[in-house]
C-alpha cells in the first residue's frame, strides 16, 4: 500500500505516519527524511543535496520531483510506503509517478494547529516569536497545498479524516477508510456485511438530486427512478404540467400497483447489485415501494434516507431550476404526500437530513450518514 499523509503543521502527521508503518510494516518517511538519506551517499546528487541542505537553501521544485520519484523507485519502497510532505503543490502531484493508492487528509483547525505547536515548543523551551512562523506555513499550506487536496479528490483518492480527535480514534477512521481493521496488534480487511439498498425520499425541491450526486461522486451507482414517469410523458407527447404527470403515475400503478415505479427498475437494480456492494435509489416514493424492495430484496439491507427542507425553501428551489418549473406546490405536495403515499416513507425513514442552507453543509450531513451506513 503507498499512502500520503496530508495536513497542516501540528495536525499529527507524524505520530499516524509511524502507527501506520507499524502496523502495515511499511516504511515512513517524509522528504526530509529521502533528502538527508541522499545527503549522505557517496555521489554527484548526495554532495549536491548536501550542499543545499547546509547552505540553508530549499531543493528547488523540478528537482524535488525527480529526487522523490527516483528514490521511491528503489525494491524496497515497492511493497509500500507512507510518505510525509510532499507532494506539497499541483505540480509536484501531477508529476508524482509512483501511483499512490490512498491520500489521508488530516483536518484540523488552525488555532488548533497554533495551539499544539506552541505547547510543543514551549515544552522545549523555545521563544513565542515563532508563532508568526507558524502562522506563516499555515497561510502556506492554504495556498499550495489545499489544490492538491482537490486534485486527488477528482481522482477519488483522497481520505479526509477529523485529525482533533484522540490518537487512537483517528487511526482507526483511516483504517476504515481504507478497508481495514485492526484485530489484536494484526491487521485484517474490513468487509462490508450485506449487500445495501439505500433509498433517498423527500418531497420536491428538498434536494433529493443533490444527494444523489454526491453519492455519485463516491463511485456508487445512483439509479434515477422518476424518469420512468417522463419517459412515458415524453414517448404520448404528452403537456408537461402536474395533471398529465399524475395522470400518468396512477396508469402505470393501475397496472402495476402502487409499487409500479420500483417494479419498473426492478431489473436495474438487480444488475447493478451484481457488482456493487450499495446501490442508491433517487426518488423512492410511496410506501409500497418500499415493501416491494424489502420483499423482492431479502438478501439486501434497504435503508432510507429523507431529505428535509422547509416549504418556502423548496418553492424558491423549484421555481428556479430549469425544467418543468410549474411542477411544484401545495397541490404537488399533498399528491406526493396522499395520493402517491410518500408520507409513511418520510415518517419511517432510518436518517433524516435536514437542507435548508448550503451545499457543503449538505454534503457534511451526507458523509456522516454514509459512514453510518457503510461501516454498520
Amino acid at each position: 500500500m503507498k499512502l500520503v499523509l496530508i495536513g497542516i503543521q501540528g495536525s499529527g502527521k507524524s505520530t499516524q505516519g509511524n502507527l501506520l508503518s507499524k502496523q502495515f510494516g511499511i516504511p515512513y518517511l517524509s522528504t526530509g527524511h529521502i533528502f538527508r538519506q541522499i545527503a549522505k551517499e557517496k555521489t554527484n546528487l548526495g554532495r549536491y543535496i548536501k550542499l543545499t541542505l547546509n547552505s540553508g537553501l530549499l531543493v528547488p521544485d523540478e528537482k524535488t520531483i525527480e529526487i522523490v520519484n527516483t528514490y521511491l523507485s528503489r525494491k524496497e519502497y515497492q511493497k509500500g510506503y507512507i510518505l510525509d510532505g510532499f507532494p506539497r503543490t499541483i505540480p509536484q502531484a501531477e508529476k508524482f509517478v509512483n501511483n499512490v493508492d490512498k491520500v489521508v487528509f488530516l483536518e484540523i483547525p488552525d488555532k488548533e494547529a497554533l495551539y499544539r505547536l506552541v505547547y510543543k515548543q514551549t515544552s522545549q523551551g523555545r521563544e513565542d516569536s515563532t508563532i508568526p512562523a507558524i502562522k506563516a506555513r499555515i497561510d502556506s499550506f492554504k495556498k499550495y497545498t489545499l489544490p492538491v487536496l482537490e486534485y486527488y479528490k477528482k481522482q477519488k483518492k483522497l481520505i479526509e479524516i477529523d485529525g482533533t480527535l484522540p490518537i487512537e480514534e483517528v487511526n482507526k477512521e483511516i483504517l476504515r477508510n481504507l478497508g481495514k481493521k485492526l484485530v489484536k496488534n494484526k491487521i485484517e480487511n474490513w468487509q462490508v456485511g450485506k449487500k445495501k439498498i439505500v433509498a433517498i425520499v423527500g418531497l420536491p425541491g428538498a434536494g433529493k438530486t443533490d444527494s444523489a450526486n454526491f453519492f455519485k461522486e463516491k463511485g456508487f451507482p445512483v439509479i434515477h427512478l422518476g424518469p420512468v414517469v417522463n419517459r412515458e410523458v415524453e414517448k404520448k407527447n404528452l403537456a408537461t404540467n402536474e395533471a398529465t404527470h399524475r395522470k400518468v403515475r396512477e396508469e402505470l400503478r393501475k397496472k402495476f400497483g402502487m409499487e409500479a415505479i420500483v417494479v419498473l427498475n426492478k431489473e436495474i437494480i438487480e444488475k447493478e447489485l451484481q457488482s456493487n456492494q450499495m446501490v442508491f435509489l433517487d426518488g423512492l416514493r410511496s410506501w409500497e415501494e418500499y415493501l416491494y424492495l424489502r420483499k423482492n430484496f431479502p438478501k439486501e439491507k434497504v435503508v432510507t434516507i429523507c431529505i428535509y427542507a422547509d416549504k418556502d425553501i423548496r418553492f424558491k428551489r423549484l421555481e428556479n431550476r430549469k425544467g418543468r418549473k410549474k411542477l411544484y406546490g401545495e397541490d404537488r405536495d399533498m399528491d406526493e404526500l396522499i395520493r402517491i403515499n410518500m408520507a409513511p416513507t418520510i415518517a419511517y425513514a432510518d436518517f433524516m437530513i435536514k437542507n435548508n442552507y448550503y451545499l457543503e453543509d449538505l454534503h457534511d450531513k451526507l458523509e456522516e450518514v454514509f459512514r453510518s451506513i457503510y461501516y454498520s
